[in-house]
């Protein structure tokens, strides 16, 4: 009825100096985030970063469910989370499912500082055979960004590139 709340520390890849202050942590450069967590199931688990290294955190589904070819489903995570302004924190595939054509299906997935609500993972089966979910599998995986204050500026003419406007598969193949 009263769910337990947390904190952790999310441990990302980006500095910056004059307003956060960054650690070497085991020959890592990090910044220190500091993130609350409300769990809100009982069978929910925390966020698991499985190296000092790894950027991203190992999210787990609450509850089993099936996923059948080219279906999609949201994946109850069990927690809720207070994410810091001046960052974001995206759900992404894990590889080792991705291989078997499980991914997200709006990969990067992106939550927003100021979202309260239960954290969902988007998960979708591009293989060919039934996916069953298991309650505390890892499904996804979730890391965090910084977002910049961005203003836009309208004006008549770009500056010119070599690029230019060449867009989709401009290189060649």
């Amino acid at each position: 009825e009263n769910p337990e709340v947390w904190d952790f520390s999310c441990h990302t890849h980006f500095t910056d100096i004059g307003t956060d202050v960054a650690l070497a942590v085991e020959g890592y450069m990090i910044d220190n985030v500091d993130v609350k967590i409300k769990m809100l199931d009982d069978r929910a688990k925390m966020p698991v970063q499985g190296t000092p290294g790894a950027a991203g955190f190992d999210v787990f589904a609450l509850a089993q469910e099936e996923i059948w070819p080219d279906d999609i489903r949201k994946i109850d995570l069990g927690f809720a989370v207070e994410i810091p302004p001046g960052y974001a924190m995206e759900m992404l595939p894990r590889s080792g499912l991705s291989l078997g054509g499980i991914t997200i299906a709006n990969s990067p997935g992106l939550i927003d500082c100021d979202y309260r609500g239960p954290i969902c993972a988007i998960v979708t089966n591009h293989g060919t055979s039934l996916f069953l979910v298991k309650p505390g599998m890892k499904i996804a995986q979730v890391k965090f960004v910084k977002v910049p204050k961005v203003a836009f500026s309208l004006v008549e003419n770009l500056s010119i590139t070599e690029r230019g406007e060449g867009g989709f598969g401009h290189t060649g193949i």
